[in-house]
């Protein structure tokens, strides 16, 4: 793991609901549920800004300090969004020790770019942005990165990207991470394809130009 696990605190909720969880989330907390390893479901919130904070630095594990109920190390199994889908609502975690095997999903951090793409009218398109990557607990990367300067082809895939020791890939090794794409030829096609469309009906007023 990149950093050590942080520790962020947490107290149960003593009723479930939406209507509860939205007065937790105005509050500034967001409500969650712990679960797994043969125990009952905890129902807990913790501090929205500190959650959400980490969770975009590629936060996958937390211990939990609960009031009154000890730590948990959990992993973070599912986030449900709002209505917009611009705001974490729910938090979904699971109970797991650090030298327990998982399958995660991990963002990709693209680094430098191809010699080729420094040529006018070449651009890279990013085709994934995350992989699935298994490997125990504590070995979980914050990222993956992909190193755009080793792109030798048209591609760059799954295959080529370098993982951390202790870390194995879940996602289809062929899979396209990013690839080469010509803007000029794209362009000048796009142009071209009105002129040839209306080449014919051209054609065809001057015939009937000529006749009369």
């Amino acid at each position: 793991m990149a950093k050590e696990v942080p520790t962020i605190q947490a107290a149960r909720r003593d009723r479930l609901g939406s209507r509860y969880s939205k007065r937790l989330r105005a509050s500034g907390r967001l409500p969650a549920v712990i679960y797994g390893h043969g125990s009952d479901p905890l129902a807990v919130h913790v501090d929205e800004k500190i959650t959400i904070t980490a969770l975009k630095k590629g936060l996958h594990v937390m211990n939990l300090e609960i009031e009154g109920s000890g730590t948990e190390t959990c992993l973070v199994k599912d986030l449900q969004f709002g209505f917009m889908g611009d705001d974490v609502i729910h938090m979904d975690l699971a109970r797991v020790n650090l030298d327990e095997v998982v399958t995660v999903t991990v963002s990709l951090e693209f680094l430098g770019a191809p010699d080729a793409a420094k040529k006018s009218g070449v651009v890279v398109v990013h085709e994934l942005n995350d992989i699935q990557v298994s490997c125990k607990v504590r070995d979980i990367p914050e990222h993956i990165r992909a190193d755009m300067t080793t792109m030798t082809g048209e591609t760059f895939t799954v295959a080529d990207l370098k993982l951390p020791a202790g870390v194995q890939c879940a996602t289809d090794p062929h899979a396209v991470v990013a690839r080469l794409q010509i803007v000029k030829e794209e362009a000048a096609a796009e142009a071209a394809a009105p002129a040839a469309a209306a080449a014919p009906a051209a054609a065809a007023a001057e015939k009937k130009e000529e006749k009369k």
